[in-house]
């Protein structure tokens, strides 16, 4: 029987269900390639009601990259030498890693619907009560069949990854509840929900909550703390930047929170376009890759002139900035971070990772 290494088959299944989940919070669409009938045949499966069909084919998409002496028409040891263990694959790898990231999915597509010694084709047709789905299963597994071109397979395993991705956006997640950590277990946390890709929202989410606790543990009731969505240019939504503090109309203070590393020239173009234009004397910029020495001299020379630009770490402010509003502040802190987590329009990846970073606190 040909081989299949089901630590490997999980490992693909991680690195190329990150990328969608990048690509997701992102909202990239790369530019990738099935043929349209396929994608009217993954439309069909991810809509009907037989959860194991999905499940199934893609323990089948893992067989076919991993080993194409396998066929994957045979699910069951027994039926050929060629044949692969579809069950086994199934509870090692498929099911963990569906459940482990939240994804609605059976508990055993090999139980529930496909019984042993089945084969995937048309004599199965006839035992199954969803015959629709059953047929656009079939059509995947031709195309999958006659495809040998690992990037296309790649690229197909990509594709139906998407589709499990958006399926989880509909279901309901719900979110671990923060218990009183140390301040070290507060800066893992930190630097997880930072290096989970986002599309800046984490960031952003993590900074408000740092003020808002700020504003509440030491009752400034005069602020007024307001941020925009990901993505929401500054200037059309007239916002200094992508968190604003004003007091009786004023701004206080604004500040940016990015992923990329700061240079010259957006230093140079946010003065021109934000902190001039609402006449800003008092700008922050969070970072978390860096800032270059042009940059800082540039804010130097802004300096200068009066007006207050500062870079700050991210990481490192909120860290400091927890420690000094002290436990009743933390509690703030966790309630904002969890209010807003909660919103529906929060992708359902944010929820799962924040999960995954508190049962990772809870283990440790």
């Amino acid at each position: 029987m040909p081989s299949l290494d089901y630590g490997k088959a999980r490992a693909l299944l991680d690195s190329a269900f990150a990328e969608v989940e990048k690509n997701l919070a992102e909202r990239k669409n790369p530019a990738v390639f099935i043929p349209g009938e396929i994608e009217g045949a993954c439309d069909a499966l991810f809509n009907s009601h037989t959860q194991a069909y999905r499940e199934a084919m893609l323990g089948c998409v893992l067989a076919r990259i991993q080993n194409r002496a396998i066929n994957i028409r045979l699910p069951y040891v027994g039926q050929g030498d060629d044949a692969f263990n579809g069950r086994t694959l199934d509870e090692q790898v498929i099911n963990p890693f569906l459940t482990t990231n939240r994804i609605p999915c059976s508990r055993a597509p090999y139980l529930s619907t496909f019984r042993r010694s089945i084969r995937f084709d048309e004599s199965t047709r006839k035992g199954v009560r969803d015959k629709s789905g059953y047929d656009a299963f079939l059509a995947i597994l031709s195309y999958l069949e006659q495809t040998d071109d690992d990037a296309r397979l790649r690229t197909f395993l990509t594709c139906f990854l998407t589709r499990f991705a958006k399926l989880r956006e509909s279901a309901d997640i719900p979110l671990s509840r923060l218990q009183r950590i140390s301040l070290d277990q507060y800066d893992e946390l930190i630097a997880g929900l930072l290096a989970t890709p986002s599309g800046g929202r984490f960031p952003v989410l993590l900074a408000v909550a740092a003020f808002t606790a700020i504003k509440e543990y030491f009752d400034l009731r005069d602020w007024q703390i307001s941020f925009q969505g990901i993505n929401v240019a500054d200037a059309a939504s007239g916002a200094g930047g992508d968190i604003t503090i004003t007091s009786k109309g004023a701004i206080l203070m604004a500040a940016e929170v990015t992923e990329r590393p700061i240079d010259r020239s957006r230093v140079v173009a946010t003065f021109n376009t934000k902190i001039v234009q609402s006449g800003i004397q008092d700008y922050l910029f969070f970072y978390k890759g860096g800032v270059d020495k042009d940059a800082q001299a540039q804010a130097h020379q802004y300096f200068a002139q009066g007006h207050e630009v500062n870079f700050l770490d991210l990481r490192s402010w909120i860290h400091v900035t927890l420690a000094t509003i002290g436990r009743n502040g933390r509690a703030i802190f966790n309630q904002v971070l969890l209010d807003s987590l909660s919103k529906p329009d929060v992708p359902q990846s944010l929820k799962v990772a924040w999960n995954k970073q508190l049962a990772t606190l809870t283990n440790t």
